[in-house]
C-alpha cells in the first residue's frame, strides 16, 4: 500500500499559537430535566472541538455563547482536552427542546442566535490548515467562506444550514439552498433527518460541487458523494444509546481528523473509524459521552469480531 501523505507538518515553523484545526460555531444549551440547571452544553462546534482534540489534533474553537453558555461548566472539558477557546459574547444562543420518538429527533427552540463575526478570529489563528464549520442555527455567516487558505481543508456540518424556526416554536426542515461554505467545502456532511423530503444526493451536488457529501443514518450507515461516484458505508450499533445528541457532530470531527492526519477523505477506513466514534458518542450524557481514540480504538475491535 502506498504511503499516504499528511496533510500537515506536525510542527510547523511559527506556529506554535496555531492550530491544526479550527472550529467555528455557536454553543447551543439543550434542555434537560437531569440537568440542575434545567439544560446541558451542546452544538456542533463544542462537539465536534472536544472530539478532535481528544484524536489528537491542535483545535482552536471561535464559540458562540450567551451570558449562561459563557460559563458552562462544560467548557472545562474542552480545555481540559488542549482545545484552545475563543469565547464570542452574544446577546442571543441557541437553546433547544430535543424530543425523540421512534428513533428519530423533533426539536423546539427556545431563542435563535445571533451571528458569530469574522471579526471574531484571533489573527493568529489565520492559515491555519483545516476549518470545520459547524453551525446549528445559521449563525456562520457566509463571509467564513473566504478566510480559510488555498489548498486548505475546509468541512462544513450542514445541519444548521437546514432549519426553519417557524413562529411556532417548531423546527422545520427547508429545501437545502445556494451557499458560500458549501461551494468553498471539501467536505459535507448531514443526517438524512436533517434533510426534507424528496431531497437527494444530487441536489447537495449542486450546491457542494468540490465536496465529498456524506449522509449519515446513525447505525444504519449512510451514503455519500466522491467524485461523482456513490459509496455506502456500514454503521457501528452502540452498546446502550443515552443520549444521540452530538453523534453526527462526533462523526464529522473524527473524518476531519483523519483528513488531517492520514489525508484520507471519508475513505473506507476513514468512514469506519468516524461510524465507530459516532457510536461511542450516544452512550454518554451530552459531553462526557465524546469519545477518545483508545475508545475508538476498542469500538472497532468489538466490531469486528464475529457474531454467534
Amino acid at each position: 500500500m502506498p504511503e499516504v501523505r499528511r496533510v500537515y507538518d506536525a510542527s510547523p515553523a511559527g506556529s506554535a499559537d496555531r492550530p491544526d484545526l479550527v472550529v467555528v460555531g455557536a454553543a447551543s444549551r439543550d434542555m434537560a430535566s437531569d440537568d440542575p440547571r434545567g439544560w446541558r452544553l451542546g452544538g456542533g462546534a463544542a462537539y465536534a472541538s472536544l472530539a478532535a482534540a481528544r484524536l489528537g489534533l491542535r483545535v482552536g474553537c471561535v464559540i458562540g455563547v450567551d451570558q449562561a453558555a459563557s460559563v458552562a461548566s462544560e467548557l472545562g472539558l474542552l480545555a481540559a482536552a488542549g482545545v484552545l477557546i475563543h469565547r464570542v459574547p452574544l446577546r442571543n444562543g441557541p437553546v433547544f427542546e430535543n424530543i425523540e420518538r421512534d428513533g428519530h429527533r423533533r426539536q423546539r427552540w427556545l431563542s435563535r442566535s445571533d451571528a458569530v463575526p469574522v471579526a471574531a478570529l484571533p489573527d493568529e489563528w489565520r492559515g491555519a490548515r483545516g476549518w470545520l464549520f459547524g453551525p446549528v442555527a445559521g449563525e456562520v455567516a457566509p463571509e467564513w467562506a473566504a478566510i480559510p487558505e488555498a489548498g486548505a481543508c475546509m468541512a462544513v456540518g450542514w445541519q444548521g444550514l437546514l432549519r426553519e424556526f417557524a413562529e411556532d416554536g417548531q423546527v422545520e426542515r427547508v429545501a437545502p439552498s445556494p451557499s458560500p461554505l458549501l461551494e468553498a467545502a471539501g467536505l459535507v456532511c448531514a443526517s438524512v433527518d436533517d434533510l426534507a423530503p424528496g431531497v437527494g444526493l444530487a441536489d447537495l451536488r449542486a450546491l457542494a460541487p468540490r465536496a465529498t457529501l456524506v449522509l449519515t443514518a446513525g447505525d444504519h450507515g449512510g451514503t455519500g458523494l466522491r467524485h461523482s461516484r456513490l459509496f455506502h458505508y456500514r454503521g457501528i450499533a452502540a452498546g446502550r444509546v443515552v443520549d444521540p445528541t452530538g453523534a453526527g457532530d462526533v462523526f464529522l470531527a473524527a473524518l476531519v481528523a483523519r483528513w488531517l492526519q492520514n489525508g484520507e477523505v471519508a475513505t473506507p477506513r476513514a468512514l469506519r473509524f468516524a461510524a465507530a466514534a459516532g457510536s461511542c458518542a450516544v452512550e454518554g450524557a451530552g459531553l462526557a459521552g465524546v469519545p477518545n481514540q483508545a475508545g475508538i480504538a476498542a469500538r472497532l475491535r468489538v466490531s469486528a469480531l464475529p457474531t454467534r
